[in-house]
């Protein structure tokens, strides 16, 4: 076995040889499938799987750990050879192997040394099947040694000479990396005067008094142990000369004119020329006799290093390096060889034979010198290894023949030469396997149409299977003139159709038996661009859409992504992205170029650009701005039975934004020429998914909305009649209800038309009694909305269900309600009826509950039924009209409100239900009590005379009780408007009519009158009078008028022609002149007259000590006493004050209800009565000075 080990130009990382050996590995077991189900009971010989690189570079100061991993079946079990001799682990302490695997761990950071370790190490794994064993793993400890002691003497030289400064680091494993840097850790800077050659030395060109200084130090830094090395500091002290003798260039590296370059082939060649001279040359590189590689050519170092990555034996050759400066050039040529370290033609691959069948394993591998091929079989040389009659070796191939089990075994292929060598293991397995399928069962293929379907078989057995294909479930073989069937079991489809859906059988035959496999395969539609981005040529600041709409198979969702230029959109807040439009606002001229619209999905994608021209604004005409122009060009697509897409092409925006779209439909079956809304979708939309109803004939159109308004519909699409359907819903709103005691109405709102899904819609009606175990009873109608069943029992709950059902099929299951047969007139009235009066207009009502069966309906509630007979005096026996108050639900208790005192009524009490009422329960009587009365119904004074005056009156008109006696209370009103002391009478309740005496002359009264009963007194009524002059003192003075309807003395005495008469006249009429100004000014400002301020002051006496900010009781007055009188307006003309008509309202009579009915139907509120206001103590009038007032004064 030829296994020399050469230095390498450039080694891989520790950690990814072994991957790529991994890969190797795995590629070449592909024939062996590594299935875990399938290696359970599957014998086969070790595969190294992982291993340490051939040149294994370790750290000293970390445990060392040399890999080694395979797998087979049964496990492998591993040894190690160290120098070529075995290496017992088991007698180094330091040595472990890792379980399950061959992996070294030798622990020396305990104790020992990384250099006790080095060697050569390799590692077999071994099974009943044969042996594979590793490559030579080189393992030294990395190195990073010191620069050896030297002392530098300072380095002085003359400007524009040249200079090498030298490095030459220590030997390290692996080499280190070289730079220069100062005492402050800066790098020098290099350029094409001064630059650091592939040695490490750094090279000036010529040298200028800036480059004086004493710290230029190369630094050695050692990857491996992460350690950085540095030399003495070098100094450099550059005189300057008066003048410096420019030179032609010479070259500092290489020497001589002709140089030799040998690189391994697959490594990078790298060339160096560094020139001096002054001026500073530029270097220049050719190759002789061909021309640089264009894409693996680089330049470095300032062009003083050519760089060839991937060299290959086509690189050999002649390349020359050209230094010039204005002075001159010269020439260095370095001859290039490639060589090569052994590389794979044809690896051997795993062989997997049945017993008597016949195979070869082939290694063919290159190389510069040609590669020798060595065979080893189980990791022996196979000229010493155990003979086997079934095996021919023809240099780089063994052959054979009629296998048998025993012929089992690994063979490494060895091809080496000077520069290295390759190792590759490959088995021999005969095996006896009946065909086993390893794709997985049932597997979704998706492909687009008209492209190629490759649907796999993955299989394995012993002896290689046969593979087939079927389609469906009866079909036959698939031939190869439509299909391709490839050698690993895969079925080739070249161009897919629609047709091609299916599902699909692969069997596998040997003659030990047959495996089978269903696959299904799905064509898609391809993605297309159905509208493309446009040319488009945008004002700078203006704004610009591209629209690209796509059309899809509805089964995959695409992603839209917009590019510019190929790459990304700029991220900036003027590019906006909706689902079909890139729009760009406020356009820059960086803004022009090429966009893109990509179509992505899962198994496709397509794209289409558009160029965007950027020009200066021009002066444009004002826009004019309308409603939007109709849209147009209306597509239906991707038709479905309850879903389609509608496209369309928008008008003109006429320069208003379009914000919407709204979307109508006809259905030219049900609803000819009707329109009704669809939907509504954004203005950056041009396509709508619409979701359908089955059996309609739809016609579609589309509405454009701007700020300004909607435009015209556009042109209707074409008709789409969607397939009939079973019903998706049922009728809503059913109930149950009898109209007659012996029947149940069924009613339920019916589907419209497009509900009915299909033809010849019907319904399905269901009912059972609820109480009961009878089955549904169920009857189909034709399309009403209601169904009678008759002869049911009076009042029962019965369950209902109505389902709709067409030519297609039902509904789905109704939902049940309840409802009730007919309702009959209740049975029995409400017993123990008890009243209790509350007071004389409110009485409480009791009884007792009806059983629920007698109601024979839905409870509505109780119904009382009262009315007055007569008065409890009898003085007016009158028969009133019945009121009724009904109290909802099962109360069994009510309030009467609002009822006349001292009265005498009856009432009964119903149950009601939906029918109607029931029976009366026997009639109750019960009294009211007694009330205070209504203000008597008129007032009248009549013959006035100086000292008296007569009261005549009528009595209430609702006395409320037995009156007992009148209450007439009086008072003075001076000539100041001041109240005097009030009087009070006690007037028998029998009289109608009283004479008041001994009066003042000439004297106003204000008169207060009310009735009392035993409740109370009763609201009041107020009058005014005056009595004559007396014809003594005013002896020819004619009366004064007080108004129209008083009693004046008619006597006369002619004294006109008397003077100090005359002179009284003059008086008075200057006196009531001034009066009637100030009364008028005062009038004007809205100021009080005094007597009501007056008035104000001194209030009624009975009344006084009630404030009028207590909230308690509220103030009952008259309104006119709180107003002044005016002029003919105090009284009426026959003296008598009446109230206006009553319509016998409790309101009116003042034993009105303010109040409100709780839910029970009991009353809340209060029971009062207006009344006037008693009469005040004081001397002051309640109406306003008159001319009339003033005469009186003076007499």
């Amino acid at each position: 076995m030829q296994l020399e080990i050469m230095p390498r130009k450039k080694r891989l990382p520790a950690g990814r040889a072994p991957l790529l050996l991994l890969l190797c590995q795995l590629v070449r077991a592909l024939d062996v499938p590594l299935d875990p189900k399938l290696l359970e009971d599957l014998v086969q010989p070790p595969t190294i799987t992982q291993q340490s690189p051939k040149d294994y570079i370790i750290d000293p100061r970390e445990n060392i750990v040399i890999q080694c991993e395979a797998k087979g079946k049964p496990p492998p079990s591993f040894s190690w050879t160290r120098n070529g001799t075995h290496f017992d682990i088991e007698k180094d302490p330091l040595v472990t192997m890792k379980p399950g695997s061959g992996t070294l761990m030798i622990n020396i950071m305990s104790e020992g040394k990384a250099e006790t370790y080095e060697g050569v190490y390799q590692c077999t794994a071994r099974n009943e099947r044969g042996a594979a064993i590793s490559n030579n793993i080189v393992v030294r400890p990395s190195r990073s040694p010191l620069w050896t002691k030297e002392k530098l003497e300072p380095i002085t030289l003359r400007n524009g000479q040249s200079l090498i400064l030298p490095c030459r680091p220590p030997l390290g494993l692996p080499p280190p990396i070289i730079f220069w840097m100062d005492n402050s850790f800066q790098r020098l800077p290099q350029s094409e005067r001064v630059s650091q050659g592939l040695n490490g030395d750094l090279y000036f060109s010529n040298v200028l008094p800036e480059d004086t200084r004493e710290d230029y130090i190369c630094y050695a830094r050692f990857n491996h142990t992460q350690t950085i090395q540095q030399k003495q500091p070098i100094s450099v002290k550059v005189i300057s000369a008066k003048s410096n003798r420019e030179r032609p260039p010479t070259f500092l590296t290489p020497e001589g004119n002709a140089s030799h370059k040998e690189e391994l082939r697959g490594n990078v060649l790298s060339l160096e020329c560094i020139a001096e001279g002054l001026p500073t040359p530029i270097i220049y590189w050719i190759k002789e006799d061909g021309t640089l590689p264009i894409n693996r050519t680089f330049y470095k170092n300032f062009k003083k290093t050519l760089q060839i990555i991937q060299v290959s034996e086509a690189d050999s050759g002649n390349y020359q390096c050209i230094a010039k400066n204005p002075l001159g050039a010269i020439y260095h040529t370095i001859s290039v060889t490639v060589k090569a370290a052994p590389y794979w033609i044809m690896a051997p691959q795993n062989l997997v034979l049945s017993p008597g069948e016949d195979g070869r394993l082939i290694c063919r591998a290159n190389g510069n010198p040609k590669p020798r091929i060595s065979w080893l079989s189980n990791g022996v040389p196979i000229e010493i290894a155990p003979d086997d009659p079934s095996r021919n070796i023809d240099g780089d191939t063994i052959i054979f023949s009629n296998v048998q089990e025993r012929s089992s075994a690994v063979y490494q292929c060895n091809a080496s030469n000077e520069y290295g060598y390759l190792l590759a293991n490959a088995f021999v397995n005969v095996l006896a396997e009946p065909p086993r399928i390893l794709t997985s069962a049932n597997t979704l293929y998706q492909v687009i149409a008209d492209r190629p379907a490759l649907l796999d078989c993955a299989f394995f057995g012993s002896p290689l299977p046969t593979v087939e294909w079927f389609k469906g479930a009866k079909g036959s073989a698939l031939r190869e003139d439509i299909y391709v069937l490839h050698e690993n079991g895969t079925l080739e489809i070249p161009v897919a159709q629609k047709d091609s859906t299916g599902t699909y059988t692969c069997v596998a035959r040997n003659k030990l038996g047959m495996a089978k496999n269903e696959v299904h395969l799905e064509i898609k539609d391809a993605t297309r661009i159905i509208k493309q981005p446009e040319y488009a040529v945008v004002q700078r600041g203006g704004t610009v859409s591209f629209e690209c709409k796509v059309k899809h198979d509805h089964t995959l969702i695409p992603t839209i992504t917009w590019l510019k230029d190929n790459g990304e959109l700029p991220n900036d807040g003027r590019f906006t992205v909706d689902k079909d439009h890139l729009v760009v606002a406020d356009v820059w001229d960086d803004d022009g170029g090429t966009y893109t619209c990509v179509a992505n999905t899962t198994l496709d994608n397509v794209s289409a650009s558009a160029v965007l021209s950027v020009v200066a604004p021009t002066p444009t005409p004002a826009p004019t701005y309308d409603v939007p122009n109709p849209p147009f060009d209306l597509e239906l697509t991707d038709q479905l039975d309850k879903s389609v897409q509608l496209s369309w092409t928008p008008g003109n925006d006429n320069n208003s934004p379009i914000t919407k779209f709204i979307i109508e439909y006809e259905d030219a079956m049900h609803e000819a020429g009707l329109w009704h809304h669809q939907t509504e979708v954004s203005g950056m939309q041009t396509t709508a998914h619409l979701k359908l109803s089955p059996y309609v004939n739809y016609s579609f159109r589309v509405m454009a909305v701007n700020s300004l308004g909607r435009s015209l519909p556009s042109e209707a699409s074409e008709q789409y009649l969607t397939k009939a359907a079973e019903p998706d819903t049922n009728p809503t709103a059913v109930e149950g209800l009898g109209s007659e005691p012996d029947n149940l109405v069924i009613t339920w709102k019916p589907l419209n038309g497009f509900e009915s899904n299909g033809p010849g819609l019907q319904y399905k009606v269901s009912w059972r009694q609820k109480d009961g175990d009878d089955e549904w009873t169920s009857v189909v109608v034709a399309n009403v909305s209601k169904y009678i069943v008759s002869g049911t029992p009076t009042f029962v709950p019965y369950l209902i269900k109505v389902q709709a059902l067409n030519d297609v099929g039902f509904a789905p299951e109704p939902a049940v309600v309840m409802g009730h047969s007919g309702e009959d007139l209740p049975m029995v009235a409400p017993g123990n009826v008890r009243v209790n009066v509350v007071n004389s207009t409110l009485a409480e009502v009791h009884w007792d509950p009806v059983p629920l069966k007698s109601i024979r309906g839905h409870l509505q509630g109780y119904r009382i039924y009262y009315w007055k007979a007569q008065s409890s005096s009898k003085r007016n026996r009158r028969h009133l009209e019945k009121k009724i108050l009904t109290f909802q639900g099962s109360k069994t208790h009510g309030m009467l409100p609002g009822l006349e005192p001292f009265s005498h009524y009856t009432l009964n009490v119903r149950v009601v239900n939906g029918k109607g009422e029931g029976p009366a329960s026997p009639d109750r009587v019960f009294n009211t009590p007694e009330g205070v009365p209504s203000a008597p119904s008129s007032l009248k004074i009549v013959n006035p005379t100086p000292d008296s005056l007569t009261l005549e009156w009528d009595p209430p008109s609702r006395p409320n009780g037995i009156l007992t006696e009148y209450t007439l209370k009086y008072q003075p009103i001076n000539s100041t408007h001041e109240l005097g002391p009030l009087v009070d009478l006690k007037i028998p309740a029998n009289k109608t009519r009283w004479t008041l005496k001994n009066l003042n002359f000439s004297t106003r009264y204000k008169f207060y009158f009310y009735a009392q009963t035993a409740a109370g007194s009763g609201s009041q009524i107020t009058e005014e009078a005056v009595t004559n002059v007396d014809e003594g003192k005013m002896a020819g003075i004619p009366p004064p008028d007080v108004g129209a309807g008083k009693a004046m003395a008619s006597r006369q005495v002619d004294i006109a022609t008397q003077g100090w008469f005359i002179g009284l006249m003059c008086a008075v009429a200057l006196l009531i002149l001034i009066l009637l100004i100030v009364c008028f000014i005062r009038r004007n400002k809205g100021g009080k007259y005094p007597v009501k301020e007056k008035e104000d002051a001194h209030a009624d006496p009975e009344i006084q000590p009630m404030k009028e900010d207590d909230g308690t009781f509220g103030e009952y007055s008259d309104a006119e006493d709180h107003k002044p009188l005016k002029k003919g307006s105090r009284t009426p003309s026959d003296r008598t004050v009446k109230k206006e008509d009553s319509d016998d309202s409790l309101v009116d009579y003042g034993e009105g209800v303010n109040g409100q009915f709780n839910e029970d139907g009991s009353f809340i509120g209060q029971y009062s009565g207006k009344k006037e206001k008693e009469p005040a103590e004081g001397n002051e009038s309640s109406e306003a000075p008159s001319p009339v007032n003033a005469m009186n004064s003076f007499v």
